[in-house]
């Protein structure tokens, strides 16, 4: 595009901003302000590489895209907020448009304090997290995790003579380490039952697939890139050892029925069906990234309810990876206890991001109280630099997405009601204000 067009065209994304000179923008409606948004969510990837998790929207909309300045772009999300507030004024919604009208609300919010982040505003870790995934994270301090340690302790098999307990637990999960070489095997069977027990209770869209991919050197375990059209491409990292639960954990999360499923149920049901442009594109650093991260971790319990999960890597996946079967039970008891020191993470990346300690004390807390490998909390560390309080969008998610679905009758001695729930939730615009029962109160 010549730069006379690319002016105009800027200018026309831009027409609309108040000023003493060209007076009130004209009134928007719901699917003006939707493409709108989608376009500075597109432009605000120019200015952070990772903002723009997703697209699958109109070619012509990304390639509409150039650097447009951050105040600019602020004062459009300032506009469009503006645009919604005087809808909500005078409409009338039915439960879908009330949600829709929220979910723009809560993305726009969010998407001018990203770019106010961009401009060098500094948030506490606490005030970033409501300000980019509309939820308050709980707090805990450490005789809450020493407690856990103390119970675990218990558990954990004696270990040699003055071991740590994160010594005698890295060498106790040291023999359920998956073999690179049977890791694509394992991996593929995990995947393929949770699409199985996914699918008897959820319509996926018709092609829906991803491929899988094995990387080196990133700050995260796994990610899911979703493409559009129900396809995804999922990434896992094999720096680390991976264990014989990460198996079910990411094929679930990644996949069936987590963020692969989420992402084609919106685009399906929200972007297709309805014509809501705003499900046309994911900006990671939103309040759809706490209910993305919390339904995946969720879709966990969701798919292998009870003791479905033990049963099934016992029958298949611990001989596939060649464990030994008959230790699946103690695994999983030692591996809850740890499961419920998540918090320790949120509470390193706090204090970190917070400037009470630096990076190698954050480290050193995680060792201590989340009882990773000084080599996985190095890496835990860099995903706290690059993503920041986006930490909380797992433990904290999942905790809002479970009440919520189990205060619906979703519980877990109801398992139809759990999956219809959690179908709804991932068919739905609804966001992390929309699920505050139960919210961990912290101690």
């Amino acid at each position: 595009m010549n730069r006379l067009c690319a002016a105009m065209a800027a200018t026309l994304m831009l027409s609309s901003f108040s000023s003493p000179s060209m007076g009130e923008p004209p009134e928007m409606d719901m699917n003006q302000i939707a493409e709108s948004y989608v376009r500075l969510v597109l432009s605000v990837g120019e200015h952070d590489a990772d903002y723009v998790d997703a697209y699958y929207g109109p070619t012509e909309w990304r390639e509409d895209v150039r650097v447009i300045p951050i105040p600019d772009l602020i004062a459009e999300a300032e506009m469009l907020l503006a645009q919604l507030e005087r809808i909500g004024r005078v409409t009338r919604f039915d439960e879908m448009g009330y949600l829709r009208f929220t979910y723009q609300t809560k993305q726009l919010q969010a998407v001018r304090a990203r770019l106010q982040m961009l401009e060098g505003v500094r948030f506490t870790f606490d005030e970033e997290a409501r300000a980019l995934y509309d939820a308050t994270p709980p707090s805990f301090g450490k005789e809450h995790f020493r407690n856990i340690l103390a119970r675990l302790d218990k558990a954990l098999p004696a270990g040699e003579p003055g071991a740590t307990i994160q010594q005698r637990v890295e060498s106790y999960r040291a023999g359920f380490v998956i073999p690179k070489e049977k890791l694509d095997t394992v991996f593929r069977a995990a995947i393929a039952e949770c699409r199985k027990r996914t699918g008897k209770h959820l319509v996926l869209p018709e092609g829906e697939s991803f491929v899988v991919e094995y990387v080196t050197d990133k700050p995260w375990s796994a990610y899911n890139w979703y493409k559009g059209k129900s396809h995804s491409l999922i990434q896992v990292n094999t720096d680390l050892p991976i264990f014989i639960d990460r198996a079910i954990d990411l094929a679930a999360h990644e996949g069936y029925p987590g963020h692969h499923v989420y992402n084609a149920l919106l685009e399906k049901n929200l972007a297709v069906d309805r014509g809501w442009m705003e499900f046309s594109v994911y900006p990671l650093f939103s309040p759809q990234s706490l209910v993305a991260e919390g339904s995946a971790n969720f879709g966990v319990e969701v798919a292998f309810p009870g003791n479905e999960r033990v049963e099934f890597e016992q029958a298949v996946l611990f001989p596939l990876a060649g464990i030994d079967p008959s230790s699946a039970g103690e695994y999983y008891r030692i591996f809850g206890l740890t499961g419920e020191l998540s918090y320790a993470g949120n509470e390193a990346a706090r204090r970190y991001l917070d400037g009470e300690i630096s990076g190698e004390e954050a480290a050193a807390w995680l060792v201590e109280f989340a009882l990773m490998s000084p080599e996985r909390a190095a890496q835990r560390v860099r995903f706290i630099d690059r993503y920041r309080s986006y930490v909380i969008n797992y433990n904290l998610g999942e905790d809002l997405v479970r009440n919520f679905i189990e205060a619906r009758g979703g519980t877990p001695d109801n398992p139809a009601a759990r999956w219809e729930e959690f179908g709804k939730l991932l068919s739905s615009p609804r966001l992390p204000s929309g699920l505050t029962e139960g919210i961990p109160s912290g101690r």
